[in-house]
């Protein structure tokens, strides 16, 4: 009987340390992290962008940790993937790419915000039908104005469609060089280009301008380490990937 008793204090003794240690995790949660969804966070950071409300970051003088924070700090964002390595990745953006890329850029610039898939489709079209029959002029009647004009028009595609690439980096904070190499991009490698734009947009459900994010959950700051009031929070959600 005697030893019966001694197990069952044991068994109550290991219950409440158990409890004891999970509550413990509980409270560490709430007063060191902070849980953000990653959506709502991408969405405030485009919103932000949009409205010129971005707030430099305090890097405490480190020139290195600040080059890339040219276009206002904030959340530092990358392209999907290499130029010219990952262009295969998504079959169905390269595909679209390679045999209609008219319809791909106005599909990335709906995306983006910058007017309607038709218009800036059409814009792209014509600038590429001019230079293609210019250059098929020069090659019929070995006039070189013909083809002066299809290597100004090929240098206009370029630029058009560098400009835009550069305004979708400063519009969501993604990092690049310059917009010379934006440009110099589109003229050597179109296809793989517009490749890279959609998947970054698709990948992070950016629709009409707003950047939402890929519905990632992460956790920022500590602020028991920076001297600052805890918030109180709650556990998230448990949701069944089953389904």
């Amino acid at each position: 009987m005697d030893v019966f008793e001694k197990r069952e204090m044991a068994a109550e003794k290991a219950r409440g340390g158990e409890e004891e240690e999970e509550g413990e995790g509980q409270r560490l949660l709430s007063e060191g992290v902070t849980v953000v969804d990653f959506d709502l966070l991408c969405s405030t950071v485009s919103m932000q962008a949009q409205k010129g409300q971005w707030v430099k970051l305090n890097l405490n003088g480190d020139e290195e940790n600040a080059m890339g924070y040219d276009y206002g700090g904030g959340v530092l964002r990358m392209w999907e993937g290499e130029l010219f390595c990952d262009c295969l990745d998504d079959r169905r953006i390269a595909f679209q790419s390679v045999c209609c890329p008219w319809y791909r850029f106005g599909k990335n610039m709906k995306r983006a915000g910058f007017r309607s898939c038709f218009l800036q489709g059409s814009i792209y079209l014509i600038l590429t039908l001019v230079a293609l029959l210019s250059i098929l002029a020069f090659i019929v009647t070995k006039k070189h104005c013909f083809l002066y004009v299809g290597g100004a028009f090929i240098i206009l595609v370029g630029v058009y469609m560098g400009y835009h690439r550069t305004k979708m980096r400063n519009k969501f904070n993604i990092r690049g060089d310059s917009s010379l190499d934006d440009c110099i991009f589109h003229l050597t490698c179109p296809c793989c280009t517009l490749s890279q734009e959609a998947r970054t947009l698709e990948m992070n459900n950016v629709q009409d301008g707003i950047w939402h994010g890929r519905g990632d959950t992460i956790c920022v700051g500590s602020y028991s380490e920076l001297g600052k009031t805890p918030f109180e929070l709650s556990p998230p959600a448990i949701v069944s990937t089953k389904s």
